[in-house]
Parts: C-alpha cells; sequence; structure tokens
C-alpha cells in the first residue's frame, strides 16, 4: 500500500526512481508518435481513432513523475523550469511537440526527401514532394522580371554597388561616414535608378512594365525605406511644432494617410493622379507607386519617431536650449539621436511591414516577385505548382525580414546606454 501511494504521489524520497520511470513513459510517447508519424504503426497498440490520446496519456503521467523543483539531472530541472511547471503547461508542451513529430517528418519528406531538383520540365517531377525544377526553371524571371537577359547586369551593378556603399559606410571613419550617407540617401538613388533604367551613357532603354521579379521587390523597398524616414521624422517634429500652420498641416497629412488603405492609394497613384498633371508632363506609373507607398509608409514613421520624441523628458530641451542652441540644433544633436535610439525596434517593424507590403504593386500591373510568380504558375506547361512558388516567396520574404529584424537588435543593443 505505501508503494502503491508513493507511486501515485511522488516523493522526495523516491525521486529518482521516479524520474526514471516518468522519463521513459515520457520517451515512449514521443517515440510511438514518430513511429506513427512515419511508418504509420501505433506502438501503443490503440485504435486508429484514439492514436495520439493514449501516447498524449503516457507523457502526461511521464512528466507528472518528474515534476520536482530540484533533481539530480540538470536536463530535467531545465525541462521542468521551462515547459513542465504545472499540469496544464505540460499539457500544452505535449500538444506542441505532438504536432512537431507528427507533421515535420511530412514536410520535410515534402519539402527534400521526396522532392525533385534536376530537371528542365513538368515531366521531370515525378516524386510525391515538392518539384523545384518549378523554381530553377523561372528562377531567372522570379529575380528579374521581364527584364532583358542581354541587360540583367545592370541590375546586378547597381545592387553591387549599393552594398559597396553600405560596406563603406560601416568601415569609413566617423568625419567620412556623414559624407558617404549623404551619398547613399541622395545621389545613389538617381545613379542606380539611370543604371537599371538606361537611355544614358549609351545605355538602351528599358521601360518600367518589364521590370519585375525580386529586383523590382528590392527597387521599390529600398526607394521608399530612403525617403520615408526622413519625411516621417520631419511630419513628426512638425506634428509637435508650436506653429499652427505646421502643426495643423502635419496632423492632417498623417491622418489622411493613416485612414486610407495602401491598394486605394495605389490605384489612384496608377490610374487617377495622371488625370490630374498638365498634357505634356508625364510621370511614370512606377514612379507614382514609389511617391504614394513613401507618402502613406512616412504617416506610420512619423508616428513611430512622434512616440520616441515624447518619451524624452523636458530636461532634454531645456538642457540644450541652455547651452544656446537653436531649434535645429538642438533636435539634430541632442533630441534626435536619443529619441530614435528609442524607437528602433517601432522604426525596424515600419520597414518590414513596407518590405511586405511591395505585393501590393501587382494590382496596378507591376509584376514583383508575387506578381511574377503568379504569372508563371499560369503557364499551361507548368499548370499545378502555385505551392513550391509561394513556399519560395516564403522563404525569400523571411530572409529579408529576419535580417531587418536582427540587424534592428544588433543596433538597439549597440546604442542602449543600460548597464
Amino acid at each position: 500500500m505505501n508503494y502503491l501511494d508513493n507511486i501515485i504521489k511522488p516523493k522526495q524520497a523516491n525521486q529518482n526512481t521516479l524520474v526514471v520511470f516518468g522519463s521513459i513513459l515520457v520517451l515512449i510517447s514521443f517515440l510511438d508518435v514518430v513511429i506513427l508519424s512515419v511508418f504509420d504503426v501505433n506502438l501503443t497498440g490503440s485504435s486508429k481513432g484514439i492514436s495520439f490520446f493514449l501516447p498524449l496519456l503516457l507523457g502526461f503521467i511521464g512528466m507528472y513523475y518528474i515534476r520536482f523543483d530540484h533533481t539530480n539531472f540538470p536536463l530535467i530541472n531545465r525541462f521542468n523550469k521551462s515547459l513542465n511547471i504545472d499540469w496544464l503547461n505540460s499539457i500544452f508542451t505535449l500538444l506542441s511537440i505532438f504536432f512537431l513529430l507528427k507533421f515535420v517528418p511530412l514536410i520535410l519528406n515534402w519539402l527534400i526527401f521526396d522532392a525533385n531538383f534536376i530537371g528542365t520540365a513538368k515531366e521531370d517531377c515525378t516524386g510525391g514532394g515538392a518539384c523545384w525544377v518549378f523554381i530553377n526553371v523561372w528562377l531567372k524571371r522570379f529575380v528579374y522580371g521581364l527584364y532583358p537577359d542581354s541587360e540583367t547586369w545592370r541590375i546586378n551593378l547597381a545592387f553591387i554597388l549599393l552594398f559597396v556603399i553600405i560596406g563603406a559606410s560601416y568601415l569609413a571613419k566617423p568625419k567620412f561616414k556623414k559624407y558617404i550617407i549623404l551619398f547613399l540617401l541622395f545621389v545613389f538613388p538617381f545613379i542606380g535608378l539611370s543604371l537599371i533604367s538606361g537611355d544614358v551613357g549609351g545605355l538602351v532603354y528599358v521601360e518600367t512594365n518589364v521590370w519585375g521579379g525580386l529586383a523590382l521587390t528590392l527597387i521599390v523597398s529600398i526607394f521608399a525605406i530612403i525617403f520615408c524616414f526622413p519625411i516621417g521624422v520631419m511630419l513628426a517634429m512638425g506634428r509637435r511644432s508650436e506653429l499652427p500652420v505646421v502643426k495643423y498641416f502635419s496632423v492632417g497629412f498623417i491622418e489622411l494617410w493613416r485612414g486610407v488603405p495602401l491598394i486605394t492609394v495605389l490605384f489612384m497613384a496608377a490610374n487617377m493622379f495622371p488625370l490630374f498633371l498638365p498634357e505634356d508632363v508625364f510621370l511614370d506609373k512606377l514612379i507614382r507607386c514609389i511617391i504614394g507607398i513613401i507618402l502613406f509608409e512616412a504617416a506610420y514613421m512619423a508616428e513611430v519617431v512622434r512616440g520616441g520624441l515624447q518619451s524624452l523628458p523636458k530636461g532634454q530641451y531645456e538642457a540644450a536650449k541652455s547651452l544656446g542652441m537653436g531649434y535645429w540644433r538642438m533636435h539634430l544633436f541632442v533630441i534626435l539621436p536619443q529619441a530614435l535610439k528609442i524607437v528602433i525596434p517601432g522604426i525596424a517593424n515600419t520597414f518590414i511591414a513596407l518590405f511586405k507590403d511591395t505585393p501590393l504593386i501587382f494590382i496596378v500591373g507591376l509584376l514583383e516577385l508575387l506578381g511574377m510568380i503568379d504569372l508563371a504558375k499560369t503557364n499551361p506547361k507548368w499548370l499545378g505548382f502555385a505551392t513550391e512558388g509561394y513556399v519560395f516567396a516564403a522563404l525569400v520574404y523571411f530572409i529579408f525580414c529576419y535580417s531587418m529584424s536582427r540587424y534592428s537588435q544588433k543596433l538597439e543593443k549597440k546604442l542602449s546606454t543600460e548597464r
């Protein structure tokens, strides 16, 4: 009777025995799920309708027996502190692990083990997994869109120059860094645009309606990021201005653009805005859409920056004024550096949202990455491979967004003054 009581109600005296017993039950439950997922064989012998119930029950009992405040097993201690605090935590932990053990093997089989990687046509996809031949065949279009193959070197050169300038801004001495940043913000965009569009220096002119793919996504994102940030900062300062005209103009601008969906902005920029231009004035559709995105995102950026400005104590303003600083010097050298440091996460969040909003230009006929995937999936020779295209796009977007997120975290840590 005492032995049964110890089993039902774990006691510290039997800790090692119960921890080993509970660990075995947990491992059996996990192993059962893995074997069921991979080989469709049920280790515990339960019927198919309740194939997960018995492993879940065994796992829950096992986690109950290993739940001690402190054991002689460091791994068990870490597991208990993070994933096995109480019975509710145990259930969610088991369900999460079971979900991963059930579906991760299936996903890996589709992505890798049963997938086809080599070939040039739809007929080469003979397995039950993903057909990455589709991505391989269309990769050039996914990257460059309908841009002429003989001229893609211009896009490559433009982005290489961009990365070289960014690298130089990191390596340069502080006294040269500001000039490199000014060049990047106000000179390079026009150099890159001229290089890609052509019609200068003997380069063949390439119309923007054939720009597309990932290159177009990056072009729109880079231009929008470069210009929406300073506009947003100016609007944030304007909204806090003591001049009524400046303040109410900034408030009206921000609220107007925040109250209109981006799809509406793009539609107006592409189709309605040309109607208000003089007959002898032409502004390319891509430029109009980029301007629309810049103004739209600048409104959100302004509110992010305003949050940083409002978080600073009045003493910072008073200290700057006591040193004889005027309005612009005070904001440039004292207020903005502190405010922007505080709102780095918000700024990064806005940039990431901007990057993910670029596929909306597809509705006005500009074929960025997702637009090219939609074009490829409707090709009669490649029907039925939309999933592979969207998985590829998701991976690309994740890489860029995660990179921006990690860089913002690194920058936030570098500029942090907390100890």
